[in-house]
């Protein structure tokens, strides 16, 4: 199953660490099979409150997230971001091939009645 690896990232101002930074970054997640799924693009907040930018990247699996994040590679190059961005990052597991909704809120509907 998919999983991604999602960064809510704080404005920063510009400083040659982020350059390198994000110079850096895909070489140390594509041997795990990652890639940009969305990198700090516009976004138009629909509903609620969403400062800074957001980053997602896409991995096989949560093993591949998991060791890309670990990693000495990812590891070596992650303190020229958090010096000087603020944010939240999270993994988290992709839904499975075949998710069905209605299925989720009929067993929904089950727990509450029983």
């Amino acid at each position: 199953m998919s999983a991604y690896v999602i960064a809510r990232l704080q404005e920063a101002d510009p400083h040659p660490e982020i350059a390198e930074y994000i110079e850096r970054i895909s070489a140390t997640f594509e041997p795990y099979g990652g890639r940009f799924l969305v990198r700090a693009t516009q976004l138009e907040v629909l509903e609620g409150d969403w400062p800074g930018h957001l980053v997602m990247i896409g991995f096989p699996g949560t093993a591949e997230a998991r060791a890309w994040w670990d990693s000495p590679a990812y590891q070596e190059i992650a303190p020229l971001r958090s010096r000087h961005i603020d944010g939240d990052i999270i993994l988290v597991e992709g839904i499975p091939h075949g998710y069905d909704p209605a299925s989720a809120a009929k067993a929904m509907r089950q727990a509450v009645t029983s």
